[in-house]
Parts: C-alpha cells; sequence; structure tokens
C-alpha cells in the first residue's frame, strides 16, 4: 500500500534567471545577486556557491534545533565543497558535507548529523542524486 504525503505550504518563493551565467538572477522584490561563469574570473556568483550556500545554511539551522532540543548552545559548523565534474552523462555536481560539532562526543555529532540529513530540505533533496556525501569531522583540518 502506497501511503500518500500531504503538503501544507510553509513558505515559497520564486527565484528567476533570464541571462544564464552572465547577467543577474533574482528574487522579485528581493534579493538580486550578479551571476558569472565559474570558469571565468568574473565578479559573481554561480550555482555551485549558490548550492553551497543554500545546503550549509539548511544543514545550520537544522543542526541549531537539533541542538537546542537537546539543551546545546548552537556551535556547530558546516562547510560545503561543490565541484563541478565532467562525467559519462555530461556535467555534474559532486557535494559534501563536512560538519564539526565541538562540544559533544563523535558519536553524539555523529548522531545529532544523521538527524539533521533526515530533517533538512536540501539534504533531503540531494540525497537522492548519488553524489552527495556528509562527514563528520573532529576539526576541519582532517
Amino acid at each position: 500500500m502506497t501511503k500518500t504525503k500531504h503538503y501544507i505550504h510553509q513558505y515559497e518563493t520564486e527565484a528567476i534567471n533570464n541571462d544564464g551565467v552572465n547577467g543577474v538572477a533574482y528574487i522579485p522584490n528581493g534579493l538580486a545577486v550578479v551571476v558569472s561563469h565559474p570558469l571565468e574570473n568574473t565578479p559573481g556568483t554561480n550555482p555551485e556557491q549558490l548550492l553551497g550556500l543554500s545546503l550549509s545554511t539548511c544543514m545550520s539551522a537544522t543542526l541549531e534545533a537539533i541542538e537546542r532540543e537537546n539543551g546545546f548552545p548552537h556551535l556547530a559548523e558546516v562547510r560545503v565543497h561543490v565541484s563541478m565534474v565532467k562525467s559519462t552523462d555530461g556535467l555534474d555536481f559532486l557535494v559534501t558535507a563536512r560538519i564539526h560539532i565541538p562540544h559533544m562526543t563523535h558519536s553524539q555529532a555523529i548522531d545529532f548529523v544523521h538527524q539533521a540529513e533526515l530533517r533538512c530540505p536540501v539534504s533531503k533533496l540531494l540525497s537522492h542524486s548519488g553524489h552527495y556525501t556528509v562527514e563528520v569531522v573532529d576539526d576541519f583540518d582532517q
């Protein structure tokens, strides 16, 4: 028996880009960013950077909620590395989130990060890609 998922809208937005990677992307009545090709040395951001910012922000906010639910201050640090690579199917993004939570044991950090992976909407979306990994690190020099 298939379970039907029901949705209650919490927030929605629209992002617009009519210029590709050379121009402006924007949110109507909101943020506008200059975009540029990631392989060119021109001012602006690109999809790789925006994806990294989206995931790092979502995971950090989710970890903040989990930390607070468990009586901890929010000290989790999230760093996301995004690579654009060529494969036999064309271009792909390889996404790695590295997370350090300094005020708890490594095993407890792994548990919190696993919870965050299941709750963060961006992480849930990426988890189906096959090009997404999450690592818990004791420090970022590893």
